[in-house]
């Protein structure tokens, strides 16, 4: 995984067979990924959550944008942004953005087969990813572009996602949280014991 290009990582995942095998090459690289820490180590982290339990392919916007939600906060921050580069780079190379299509991917299909055979590597992944969704369609400055016609710090893309699949993430990872923004965002009537 420590190869400079893509192409090189590629080849490299191929010609593992023995001994060290992928599921080591991927829990070291994980391991380095938090050994990052603070911010880049949570940056890595999420981004692999993202790409790999998202409901369809991000684009490299998109991500960037569910990255820098801070969960139960009303306002977002456009600073808070980060780079994809910067996402490439704290994944340590475990995603890779496609040039014609800009949607983000893991590296190979045997990552997204060791992510899900180790669920706990991202604790509640759909969760947290209903929370960020509600939160971004809870934003206070999302709530005033509604009405203004001035280009806003928002992707309509992420907003589209959030809008499409919070419910989708909250029926897989329930929280209490989750139904408090819900409940914030549109008044929706939550019934006890029903999700």
């Amino acid at each position: 995984m420590q190869e400079p290009t893509i192409y090189r990582r590629r080849e490299r995942l191929s010609k593992i067979t023995d001994g060290f095998g992928l599921g080591d090459a991927y829990r070291s690289t994980i391991e380095r990924i938090k050994a990052q820490g603070g911010n880049k180590s949570r940056l890595g982290i999420e981004a692999l959550m993202w790409v790999s339990y998202a409901k369809r392919l991000l684009i490299a916007d998109e991500l960037c944008h569910a990255l820098a939600v801070e969960r139960g906060s009303t306002d977002f921050n456009g600073e808070n942004i980060p780079s994809i580069t910067t996402l490439v780079v704290c994944c340590q190379g475990l995603i890779t953005v496609d040039r014609k299509t800009s949607t983000v991917q893991l590296i190979h299909f045997t990552l997204q087969e060791y992510l899900s055979s180790n669920p706990d590597i991202f604790g509640k992944p759909d969760t947290a990813m209903a929370e960020i969704c509600l939160t971004y369609l809870h934003c206070e400055k999302f709530k005033a572009s509604s009405v203004d016609t001035t280009p806003t710090i928002f992707d309509p893309s992420f907003l589209e996602y959030c809008s499409e699949y919070w419910g989708v993430h909250l029926k897989k990872g329930f929280s209490g949280y989750a139904v408090v923004l819900m409940r914030r965002l549109g008044g929706y009537r939550w019934r006890s014991g029903r999700r």
